[in-house]
């Protein structure tokens, strides 16, 4: 198996999603990750197991930890002792890349900031992902994707209809986003230190990253001062990007942003052909023009059949649509399985399972699970033995609870 970054050394204090998930995506090209946990506590994502309540899928296997730790190992290490620091910066001085996902104020606590750790190490990647950012009034705020990605970024504000609440995000969505914007930028910090041997700080926030992902909403407000307006669906301009419910209860979501393009073969597609030169709907601007009426009639339309109904003669159409599927059928979804969105691998614990795969294909790397996520401390002493630690000092770092 050819590995693109055999070879990179990556210690991560990172913990739940975010930051984990960018140490992921390094391992799974194939660098050695270490992933520093809390003797005691280990990382949060351990203990928010997948069976704690609520809507979430649940299950025995703890598919969370295992989404973002997969391909690293594990070592225990309490930071919060002079001895714990003295160990990890032990370990960082021969590392290519550090992630974390401390604020400010905890980088200094620890003496893990940029300024230290360069002194130490003046070619280290040094990457965080936090709340808010490394500047300003509220760098010391705590932050998740559900305080500081979603309604701090007016995300939840424009997927609002007028007279909603703001709806439920799905978890990990907004960490995934920010964890592979730190991926992305460690990869252009180690790209940058191979041509000039300087390394450097990456810093992201989930705050930042969500105002990227909303850009183009974000980019309008800049140069006009406005708010997008909350719309019903039926208030959309154009009723062929829309969803729509059938006769099964289910929905499917036109997605036609060039209809003049396709208006005659979705007429025929849906069996009305009368709409194609009626007068209200024949070009675009009278649609947009008459778009409730046009609405009404194709929410009547589309209720007329189920939803595996809809299928060929749209595809057969050439028209842009999806069903709204639920996560079993994308599991199972033909072309996600072509595509190889999964991966599977045999857990010591879990048996054969699968997990979701590397989303960037590079048609030179071969991409797979070589460890599945560690146990709590499993290489901590084989990681310390790496780094010329002898098994007295382990014996003492055990002794005084630096490690477990």
């Amino acid at each position: 198996m050819v590995q693109a970054l055999e070879g990179i050394k990556v210690m991560e204090t990172a913990s739940v999603y975010a930051g984990p998930m960018a140490g992921r995506l390094l391992a799974d090209w194939g660098a050695d990750v270490v992933h520093i946990e809390h003797p005691v506590r280990g990382d949060i994502a351990r203990s928010e197991s997948s069976k704690r309540g609520g809507k979430i899928i649940q299950s025995d296997i703890n598919y969370r930890f295992e989404n973002f730790n997969r391909n690293k190992r594990s070592i225990t290490l309490d930071l919060s002792l002079e001895t714990g620091r003295q160990v990890v910066h032990k370990l960082l001085e021969t590392a290519d890349v550090y992630i974390s996902n401390f604020r400010p104020r905890e980088l200094k606590a620890y003496e893990l900031e940029y300024e230290t750790l360069s002194q130490l190490n003046p070619g280290i990647i040094h990457a965080n992902v936090c709340g808010y950012g490394k500047k300003g009034p509220d760098r010391d705020l705590p932050g998740y994707e559900f305080t500081s990605y979603f309604p701090r970024t007016g995300m939840l504000h424009v997927l609002q209809t007028p007279g909603a609440g703001p709806g439920l995000p799905p978890y990990g969505l907004g960490d995934n986003v920010a964890g592979m914007t730190l991926a992305c930028g460690i990869m252009t910090a180690l790209f940058i230190r191979e041509r000039t041997g300087v390394g450097q700080e990456v810093d992201v926030s989930l705050f930042q990253a969500g105002v990227y992902a909303l850009s183009l909403d974000i980019a309008g407000s800049l140069v006009t001062g406005q708010d997008r307006q909350q719309v019903e669906t039926r208030d959309v301009a154009n009723p062929l990007v829309s969803p729509y419910r059938t006769k099964d209860n289910r929905w499917l979501y036109l997605g036609v942003s060039q209809p003049d393009l396709y208006w005659s073969r979705f007429c025929r597609a849906i069996g009305r052909e009368d709409l194609e030169h009626n007068p209200r709907f024949a070009t675009f601007d009278l649609r947009i023009e008459n778009h409730i009426a046009l609405n009404q009639i194709l929410e009547e339309v589309f209720q007329d059949r189920i939803l595996d109904e809809w299928k060929a003669p749209l595809n057969e159409a050439g028209l842009p649509w999806s069903p709204v599927q639920n996560l079993p059928e994308t599991t199972a979804d033909p072309q996600a399985r072509a595509n190889d969105f999964y991966v599977a691998y045999d857990h010591p614990t879990y048996g054969h399972i699968e997990g979701v795969a590397n989303p960037i294909q590079l048609s030179k790397i071969t991409v797979g699970v070589t460890r599945p996520a560690p146990e709590l401390g499993q290489h901590t002493e084989e990681v310390l033995l790496e780094h010329n630690y002898t098994w007295e000092d382990i014996e003492r770092f055990k002794q005084q609870g630096v490690i477990g």
